[in-house]
């Protein structure tokens, strides 16, 4: 079966997304994305990714997306994900909107195009809904201590603040992290540096996709960490391997707002 795919990047965080409104794939059944995502996300043997995400129709909203990781598990939500399929539906004419709405595992989320004075969509803002806060757990992972702070922003992440976060053995503690008792279903990790109240700069260890150079709901939780935990403000600029995000916390709302661009990269077919 040939399939097209669009490989598309929200600042080098790369999925592979597959059309499910244009082009129906009666063969690409459900059981076996798990398995389609694992190869098409393969380096060498396949496209190479971060992993793929699905564009379908909703009932609940204008868009559904469903993401699988590079290891073939679900994942609830993709912060730099979602801009890039904004992105996909704005430039494919598939509407007339300023604002959409996409159902994910997470909730249904609110993305508006950010136009610039051309009139042309530059950036995404995305309505992340509320966080939740679920403590503060203290590890010890190969005898290195770590606090953990424990946010929920409709996937699970352990944000751990640090003084310089170039020189953390992310490859190292990230898997161990993640797979900790701790953590019913793993998680995704931030290590976290602060260097001022309204900037920070994070490493991220992805659940199901090992280090990424961006994570759009890593970016939020750790931010709604550190507003917390009182060492940010509410309107933050997050400085990932891959680029810049800006994060802000309504206070009125307690929603959490992200904003950032989205790339498209190459069209192709592959053969699965």
């Amino acid at each position: 079966m040939k399939v097209l795919f669009t490989k598309m990047h929200g600042l080098g965080n790369d999925y592979i997304f597959i059309d499910r409104i244009k082009n129906k794939y009666p063969l690409l059944l459900d059981e076996k994305l798990p398995k389609v995502a694992r190869y098409l996300s393969k380096e060498h043997f396949g496209i190479g990714g971060d992993g793929i995400i699905l564009i379908d129709n909703s009932n609940k909203a204008d868009f559904k997306m469903r993401i699988f990781n590079k290891d073939g598990t679900e994942a609830e939500m993709c912060g730099n994900g979602i801009r890039c399929f904004a992105k996909y539906i704005y430039d494919n004419k598939m509407t007339v909107k300023d604002k959409i709405m996409i159902e994910t595992l997470a909730g249904i989320k609110e993305v508006e195009f950010i136009k610039n004075k051309n009139n042309v969509v530059e950036e995404y803002r995305v309505n992340m809904g509320k966080s939740k806060i679920e403590g503060i757990i203290r590890l010890n992972i190969l005898n290195q201590p770590f606090i953990i702070n424990k946010v929920n922003i409709g996937n699970p992440h352990a944000v751990i603040f640090v003084r310089d976060v170039d020189r953390v053995d992310v490859l190292r503690y990230g898997p161990l992290i993640e797979n900790n008792h701790n953590f019913l279903n793993k998680t995704n990790v931030e290590f976290v540096q602060i260097l001022d109240k309204n900037l920070i700069k994070i490493r991220v260890w992805e659940r199901g996709s090992k280090e990424t150079y961006a994570c759009g709901t890593g970016s939020c939780a750790a931010v709604v960490a550190g507003c917390n935990r009182k060492l940010l403000d509410k309107k933050v600029k997050v400085l990932l391997r891959g680029g810049e995000l800006y994060i802000t916390l309504d206070e009125k709302t307690n929603l959490v707002y992200m904003q950032g661009i989205a790339t498209k990269v190459f069209d192709g077919i592959i053969e699965i």
